[in-house]
């Protein structure tokens, strides 16, 4: 079997491109290396390989691989890579920020906040409970403290809209799904270029929240729920869907996904997925698929 082992060196980190191709390969003394080919000068690589499978390729290269400070890999069929689907989590994953934890530096409660959305996100804490909880301590925030918190503290993510606009002209369709909330997916998919967006309702009544979620609430089984929905209704299979995460609700998707990746990510996702990107910004999916850089769409 053909399997294509992608490697991605951050810039300027301690190890070259070509330092992970010698590692990469002399990690592997069974497979026989067909070619490598170059995704951008440096940057990235496929070493192409004949082995028994892409597991039996990661499960060999890890203990070296992991090892190499700048470093993203994965390993996977070399065939049908470009995948047709992306769902991406929002905070943290396609914006830089938890919108909550931001929403709560309003109220001077960010600390408090931020420690209950770490701990959920780690998934030691239920997500709806810990969700209702950190929304309740919101009451009375204003839609205008709403409006101020995303044009002062959110931003996306380095190769968000690089990422979804290369995806969509090569005739992927992508949603984003979030344990967040509407009021800001609603605006992060209008400037990333997300085909759909889903995400939680707040509840505000007189201009100010009420400190209650609208339900249903979007969670690890939503997110589960649209993979499953989308892929019925683009008829593909897993093998054409990516999904992309951090937190331990995006572990169902993740799990689900042909090729499901953690980014920048708790142990326990990075656990449950395909690859992790631990290193570079989002663009690393594209190379992982296959993109050489000069077929990304300019963000």
């Amino acid at each position: 079997m053909d399997i294509a082992l992608t490697l991605i060196v951050k810039p300027d980190s301690a190890t070259s491109l070509e330092e992970a191709e010698a590692a990469a390969i002399k990690s592997i003394p069974t497979a026989e290396l067909i070619e490598i080919a170059s995704l951008a000068d440096g940057i990235a690589c496929d070493l192409l390989l004949s082995a028994d499978s892409a597991e039996f390729v990661q499960a060999t290269a890890a203990n070296t691989l992991d090892d190499l400070e700048g470093l993203d890999w994965a390993a996977q069929p070399a065939l049908g890579r470009k995948k047709k689907l992306l769902l991406a989590d929002m905070d943290s994953t396609i914006i830089t920020a938890e919108c909550i934890d931001e929403l709560a530096d309003f109220v001077g409660l960010k600390d408090r906040v931020s420690a209950i959305t770490e701990a959920a996100m780690r998934g030691d804490l239920d997500f709806e409970t810990a969700l209702t909880e950190r929304v309740a301590l919101l009451k009375g925030l204003t839609d205008g403290q709403l409006s101020s918190c995303f044009e002062d503290r959110i931003q996306l993510m380095p190769g968000a809209r690089t990422l979804v606009q290369t995806m969509k002209a090569n005739g992927a369709y992508t949603a984003l799904v979030s344990g967040g909330f509407t009021y800001f997916t609603r605006q992060v998919a209008a400037a990333t270029g997300f085909d759909m967006h889903r995400a939680n309702v707040l509840e505000l009544k007189d201009g100010a929240l009420t400190g209650r979620v609208i339900p249903p609430i979007c969670g690890a089984q939503t997110k589960l729920d649209t993979l499953n929905d989308l892929t019925k209704r683009h008829a593909l299979n897993e093998a054409g869907i990516i999904a992309v995460g951090d937190g331990a609700n995006d572990i169902p998707m993740i799990e689900a996904a042909g090729l499901g990746i953690a980014y920048h990510a708790h142990p326990k996702t990075r656990k449950a997925a395909t690859a992790a990107v631990r290193y570079n910004d989002l663009t690393a999916l594209l190379y992982f698929q296959g993109y050489n850089q000069a077929e990304f769409t300019p963000s």
